[in-house]
């Protein structure tokens, strides 16, 4: 548990560390998002966060860099790093700051800085974010707050627990082009400029277009493919492969590929679709040109069910959690990089 730093007054239930949650990347404009970590747990976030805001003009490339932005991609934090995130329903003992409850239009987005105050001493111990646009979430200041004695944390999982009890899906699936976008970024970056040749299926479906418009074709192409726990190490030079959702360790191939990390939930999706019935279409069969149908089918024909389902668009992997990983790589300072994220995906 979380406690004040001014008085020791507990702040927060019982939680235990999770990995930073890949869709802090980006967010859907204008939408209501649920809470960003699920109850009983936190998350820290190494990058500075808060007001004071300068803009990259202000700081300059190498002061930047220092601060792990590599590229220009909006405004830079002065506030502080190492701020501790939670799901709001898990907070306690602590009262909204009015004078610093600024928002768009539904609800706060912590422009102002602090707007929770500890019930026992009203010192200023975090931010509470709930706006649309937002993700629910309060960042804890870490000068503000200590740890407290609490139950146990929940142990780590290994590979074939996180398969087996199915803690690899999550709630945020329906966001999953925020992952898909930081994925790509990944790929990019570990393709050095070459062509990537997707393998069929499921990651061409999803990376395929976006990394054809980005890379160039020709000869010397990197196969990409996944390869993970459960799922075996397909003979290739690029894998995507997950990184584990609480301790955010990346799972390591024993081949000789390239491993390129991908948030856990997007790759179980990818290497375990869930499973479809096919069903015989069976009932009162009218007849047309001769043959019995249902539904237009003729007899005898098998469908999914439940039907799967069909986009009104093709996919497109977030362009915003694209260049905000690109910018946050190194790399993206070398010529043909920059280009890339200069004209986005």
């Amino acid at each position: 548990m979380f406690g004040c730093s001014g008085c020791g007054a507990v702040l927060t239930a019982a939680v235990s560390k999770v990995a930073l949650p890949i869709h802090l990347a980006d967010t859907h404009w204008e939408t209501l998002h649920p809470p960003l970590l699920e109850a009983g747990s936190y998350a820290v976030d190494p990058a500075p966060y808060g007001p004071p805001w300068r803009q990259w003009d202000e700081v300059g490339a190498r002061e930047a860099a220092e601060r792990g932005r590599f590229a220009p991609s909006g405004a830079l934090s002065n506030g502080p790093s190492d701020t501790i995130l939670l799901a709001p329903g898990d907070m306690r003992g602590t009262r909204l700051i009015l004078e610093r409850a600024g928002g768009y239009c539904m609800g706060i987005d912590g422009r102002d800085g602090p707007n929770l105050a500890c019930l026992g001493c009203d010192l200023p111990v975090g931010t509470r974010m709930d706006d649309c646009g937002c993700w629910q979430v309060v960042r804890l200041v870490p000068q503000a707050v200590v740890r407290l004695p609490g139950p146990p944390e929940r142990p780590i999982m290994d590979w074939a627990e996180l398969l087996a009890t199915g803690a690899l899906w999550h709630r945020l699936s329906e966001y999953r082009d925020i992952p898909a976008g930081v994925a790509l970024a990944q790929v990019v970056v570990a393709a050095g400029g070459a062509p990537v040749e997707v393998a069929p299926g499921p990651v061409a479906e999803l990376l395929g277009r976006a990394l054809g418009a980005l890379l160039p074709a020709g000869e010397g192409a990197k196969r990409l493919n996944l390869a993970g726990p459960g799922f075996g190490e397909p003979a290739t030079d690029l894998v995507l492969v997950p990184v584990h959702p609480q301790t955010g360790d990346m799972w390591q191939p024993r081949a000789g590929a390239v491993p390129v990390p991908m948030d856990a939930a997007l790759w179980a999706e990818l290497a375990f679709p869930p499973h479809r019935t096919r069903l015989p279409v069976v009932g009162g069969l009218p007849v047309v040109g001769g043959l019995p149908v249902v539904g237009g089918l003729p007899a005898g024909v098998e469908r999914d069910d439940p039907l799967p389902p069909h986009p009104w668009y093709p996919f497109q992997p977030s362009r915003e959690a694209f260049r905000y990983t690109l910018a946050r790589t190194p790399a993206v300072r070398e010529p043909w990089l920059r280009a890339i994220y200069d004209r986005g995906c």
